[in-house]
Parts: structure tokens; sequence; C-alpha cells
């Protein structure tokens, strides 16, 4: 399976468990803390799998990059979040940055 698509399921599923997480109040909730244990091993094994192929620095810094911003993203739309032009300017940044990784290839 191509690296690419394997990180890309990894950030999917890390940020499905990370949004999981406020809905879990404190592990006390069961499905919610269960889809933050599925989505956190879904996203270890594929970002693993993504290692086989792609250089480790750029891996987790799209990895994380992408996951901080989805998740942030997440908390504006489906938490009611608030957004200021702080956390704005800092995901662009964050977007920024990926590219810049992926074009020093």
């Amino acid at each position: 399976m191509n690296a690419y698509l394997l990180l890309s399921i990894a950030i999917v599923a890390e940020v499905i468990g990370s949004s999981m997480l406020k809905k879990t109040e404190g592990f006390k909730k069961i499905l919610p803390s269960l889809a933050v244990i599925v989505g956190y091993a879904i996203a270890f094994y594929t970002l693993s799998l993504s290692l086989k192929t792609l250089p480790l620095g750029l891996a987790y810094a799209i990895w994380a990059g992408v996951g901080t911003a989805l998740t942030a993203l997440v908390g504006i739309v489906f938490y009611k979040e608030n957004i200021n032009i702080k956390k704005a300017t800092g995901i662009l940044l964050i977007i920024g940055g990926v590219v810049l990784l992926n074009s020093g290839i």
C-alpha cells in the first residue's frame, strides 16, 4: 500500500481518537473511550507501516502537523470552539509548514 495513503489513514484515525477524547468525560463513557483507543491503535499502526518507506522526520511532521490542524478544525466545527485571527493564522502556518516539508523531498 502507498506510504502516503497509510499516513493519511494514520492522520484521520488520530484526529478521530483525539476528537473523541472530549466525549469520554475522563474515560467515564465507554463508547467514546473505545473510539479513542481504536483510533490511536489504528493511527500508530498505520504510521509505523508508512515509516517503512517515508523518512521518520517527514512522516512525523506531516502526521503531527496535519493532525493538529484538523483536530483544531474539528473543535471549531463540531465543538463550537471559537476561532480568531491567531488560531486561523496558526492553522495556516501548520499547513504551510507541511507543504514546505513535502516540497523538500
